[in-house]
């Protein structure tokens, strides 16, 4: 019997990495380079810092770039993007079907606390989740399952009686290595990456009729594929 729901936070409940992606593709573009897509996607769904964009727009022009103008004009750009965005449809629905259905509710992301907590609570869905883990809570985080792990303890839910909401590859794999279900709905970055071995793949959260997914995710057996 699944007994909890966990969500990623970027690109599943809020599209911020579309925006993101968007925002340094124009500062490439200013620069007369590309950013692509294969490039950037290796780095969803991980910490902060684990690309940087700059030192690769450097590879890419051959000239040095003022880092610190850049990431201004990005930052800027970003937040003006999305100033007034909501959630991604079907999110806020599948968290009140979680609720109704009395799932434990629990969040796992590899941003800091600050930027999700602030977001959640700007788009009205902080009061869904009965945990939240963030970068700062654990050493390594996706795709190792640390963030993941340690969600399940903070809800008191084993591993197999759990689903992960994932848009990208290296969240589906943390999902796995936790030996959780695993539901990937990839958005605009992430739908061309290549996953690896998941439960149930959606376009959209608006698919989710929640109380009939987790009855065929449970019909079909424990976890699958989950490594140490």
């Amino acid at each position: 019997m699944i007994e909890a729901v966990v969500f990623d936070f970027d690109g599943l409940i809020f599209d911020s990495e579309t925006h993101e992606y968007e925002c340094v593709r124009e500062l490439f573009a200013e620069h007369g380079a590309e950013l692509p897509l294969e490039v950037w996607g290796a780095c969803v769904g991980r910490e902060a810092g684990y690309f940087d964009p700059y030192a690769y727009l450097q590879e890419q022009t051959g000239t040095l770039v003022d880092r610190e103008g850049a990431d201004t004009r990005r930052r800027e750009r970003f937040y003006q993007r999305i100033e007034g965005t909501g959630a991604i449809p079907g999110v806020e629905e599948a968290l009140r079907a979680a609720t109704a259905l009395g799932l434990k509710v629990g969040l796992a992301s590899s941003s800091p606390r600050e930027w999700v907590e602030g977001q959640l609570r700007r788009l009205g869905l902080l009061h869904f989740f009965h945990c939240i883990r963030t970068a700062d809570d654990v050493e390594r985080v996706k795709p190792e399952p640390d963030l993941y792990l340690s969600a399940l303890r903070c809800l008191g839910v084993p591993a197999a009686r759990a689903v992960a909401f994932e848009d990208s590859p290296n969240g589906a794999l943390a999902a796995r290595r936790a030996g959780m279900y695993c539901v990937v709905v990839p958005n605009s970055v992430t739908q061309t990456l290549t996953f690896g071995e998941h439960d149930l793949r959606l376009e959209s959260l608006m698919q989710a009729e929640l109380a009939g997914l987790l009855a065929r995710l449970a019909a079909a057996g424990p976890p699958r594929g989950a490594a140490a």
